[in-house]
C-alpha cells in the first residue's frame, strides 16, 4: 500500500493503522516506487493552499490523477480528501485543487471552529465504506469542507453545530474522509479494512 508523503500529513499514524489492518506499507512520494503499490493513501493536515503546494512540488497532483484515470484506488484523509475537490476558498483566496471531485471546499457556518472532536455520520445505503458501520464515531479536526452531495458519488454527510457537510465520498475508485479513521479507534480501523478489501 502506497502512502504518498508530500510534506503533509500523518504519515506514521496513518502508516500504523494501514499496517494494523494488515497491509504492507510505503511510504514514499518516488511515483515509480508507488506505481508498484495496489492501492494509495493521500494524507493531509492543514491549509488547502499548502496542500496543494506540497503536492504539486513532488508530482502528487499529477500522480493522483494519472492514478484515478486508471481505476485504481485511492483514498484521501482530511485534507487528503479536500484536495480531491475541484477549488478550495480559504481566506477569502481560492485555490484550484486536483479536480476528481466536483465542488468547492469552503469555512463551515459554525460559531464554534474548527469542528474538532468525536462525531456521527449519516452513510447511505449502498456504502461499502461504512459496510458494518453503523451509528460510531468518528474524529475529526477541522474548519472547512465541502458541503454538497458530489454528483454521481455515493456521499456520507456528518453535521457540526446543525449544519451539514461531507464526511465522506465513494466515487469509484476514489474514496476518501473528512475525519481521520486513523484516529478513529475500532470504527476507524473497520473503515480502512473495507477500504483494503476493495484494493485488488
Amino acid at each position: 500500500m502506497g502512502l504518498l508523503d508530500y510534506g503533509s500529513g500523518n504519515l506514521h499514524s496513518a502508516a500504523r493503522a494501514l499496517a494494523g489492518a494488515g497491509a504492507d506499507v510505503i511510504v514514499s512520494a518516488d511515483p515509480t516506487e508507488l506505481g508498484r503499490c495496489a492501492g494509495l493513501v493521500v494524507p493531509g493536515v492543514g491549509a488547502f493552499a499548502a496542500c496543494m503546494d506540497g503536492l504539486t512540488a513532488v508530482g502528487g497532483d499529477d500522480l493522483i490523477r494519472d492514478w484515478v484515470a486508471g481505476q485504481r484506488p485511492l483514498l484521501g484523509i482530511c485534507v487528503g480528501h479536500q484536495v480531491l475537490f475541484s477549488r478550495g476558498a480559504e481566506h477569502g483566496i481560492e485555490v484550484a485543487g486536483v479536480g476528481l471531485l466536483d465542488g468547492a471546499v469552503t469555512g463551515l457556518r459554525a460559531e464554534r471552529l474548527p469542528h474538532m472532536g468525536w462525531n456521527t455520520v449519516s452513510a447511505p445505503e449502498g456504502s461499502r465504506l461504512f459496510a458494518g458501520v453503523r451509528d460510531e464515531r468518528f474524529y475529526f479536526v477541522h474548519s472547512y469542507a465541502a458541503t454538497a452531495a458530489v454528483p454521481g458519488a455515493v456521499t456520507t454527510f456528518a453535521a457540526h453545530e446543525g449544519v451539514p457537510f461531507v464526511a465522506a465520498v465513494e466515487a469509484g475508485p476514489v474514496s476518501s474522509t473528512q475525519f481521520h479513521p486513523e484516529k478513529s479507534g475500532a470504527a476507524g480501523a473497520r473503515l480502512i479494512s473495507n477500504w483494503l478489501a476493495t484494493v485488488a
